[in-house]
């Protein structure tokens, strides 16, 4: 998304990702909270119901929340297409059918086998990240003058880029809410998930700001915004060879699709099994692999045809709109739980967290609704 992020933003790409990074932090520490509270594999589905005792409600953003991981399994999966093309030629349809077919098989085979090989291609991934910044060092330098320049002669067109970048970089920080829908599968969920969410998003928010700084600082970023591959695209313009950051980078959105689907295919496991509108087939868990396999060949055939048909900008828009929803009520249920009791053996985050998540992730998606009417 990076390339995406900074072809609506230009040279303020990195305060793009510093607004979506904002925008999402509160969001990430009432999650920290109430997934403790509520460790269950509907995540928001039950955090809604227990905090507004409506059924219908919790159903609503259970199918509301199912929907953005899949639409962003197959954003992510756009992505790996674009990146394969640094190697070879080869029709989308059959890029997303073996990758989905192949991602299907390890989330099939058991939450273990899944959580080895996202260590793995995690490992790569920070790795490969590491030398895009030490390839493009010399604009860590550089951004930060360009950006003033930038500012100083802001206008409409430049404001409207700035928080349009905003919107999509958004996508990249919304990780800690498919951390919360494997709440069943961890010990110690209490002490373990708050500070898995907490340290993931620091990460994450780090990474993605030195990336971007070093990225637009080091050169034009034009060819950067329309490339299929930018972190490739970054790295040769310096002088690098492709291949090497194009096939770690494949192995780091692999990781990422592999997420997706996994939280998607436990919502719809969790709306199958408390007969929410889904088929009860689909709420089945196999007794060999204690996974929902009916829910995750499901959840798989989707993220296909979508990987095929839509573009992956509208993808990840589509992904950014619906969980910003979904966060408003993440928020709002916590505001309603924290009023009600405060166990002690959870974090307890200031109540004003879930205020500042509910208001800033509304914010968001009614600027957005607006830039697309106007």
């Amino acid at each position: 998304m990076i390339g995406e992020v900074i072809g609506q933003s230009g040279k303020l790409a990195p305060l793009s990702y510093a607004l979506a990074g904002g925008v999402a932090l509160a969001t990430a520490l009432s999650y920290a909270e109430i997934s403790a509270r509520i460790p269950t594999a509907g995540g928001p589905i039950d955090y809604v119901e227990a905090a507004s005792g409506s059924f219908a409600a919790g159903s609503t953003v259970g199918w509301l929340l199912m929907a953005a991981n899949t639409v962003s399994a197959a954003t992510i999966t756009s992505g790996f297409i674009g990146y394969l093309s640094v190697f070879a030629e080869v029709p989308d349809w059959a890029v997303a059918l073996g990758v989905i077919g192949a991602l299907t098989a390890i989330a099939a085979v058991g939450m273990k086998t899944s959580t080895h090989f996202m260590a793995v291609t995690t490992t790569i991934g920070i790795a490969t990240l590491l030398a895009v910044v030490w390839a493009t060092r010399d604009g860590l330098t550089a951004a930060p003058t360009e950006a003033l320049n930038e500012l100083e002669g802001m206008s409409l067109v430049t404001v409207a880029g700035l928080f349009s970048g905003a919107f999509l970089a958004l996508y990249s920080f919304i990780g800690f809410g498919d951390m919360a829908l494997t709440a069943e599968e961890v010990k110690d969920v209490e002490r373990t998930m708050p500070r898995a969410i907490v340290i993931a998003f620091v990460i994450v928010f780090a990474f993605y700001l030195l990336v971007s700084i070093a990225v637009v600082g080091a050169g034009p970023t034009k060819a950067i915004a329309e490339a299929e591959a930018p972190l490739v695209a970054a790295v040769t313009r310096e002088g690098w060879p492709a291949w090497p950051v194009g096939l770690a980078s494949l192995c780091v959105i692999v990781n990422g699709a592999l997420t997706q689907m996994i939280g998607a295919s436990r919502l719809l496991m969790d709306i199958g099994r408390d007969g929410r509108g889904a088929p009860e087939i689909v709420g089945k868990v196999n007794t060999r692999t204690d996974t929902p396999l009916v829910a995750t060949g499901t959840i798989a055939f989707i993220v296909i045809v979508l990987a095929t048909l839509v573009p992956l900008k509208s993808l990840a828009e589509a992904t950014s709109l619906i969980v910003l929803l979904v966060f408003v009520a993440v928020n709002a249920a916590l505001l309603a739980l924290k009023r009600h009791d405060q166990p002690s053996d959870v974090p307890n985050v200031w109540i004003g967290v879930p205020v500042i998540g509910a208001t800033t992730c509304a914010a968001a998606a009614c600027a957005q609704l607006v830039q697309w009417v106007t």
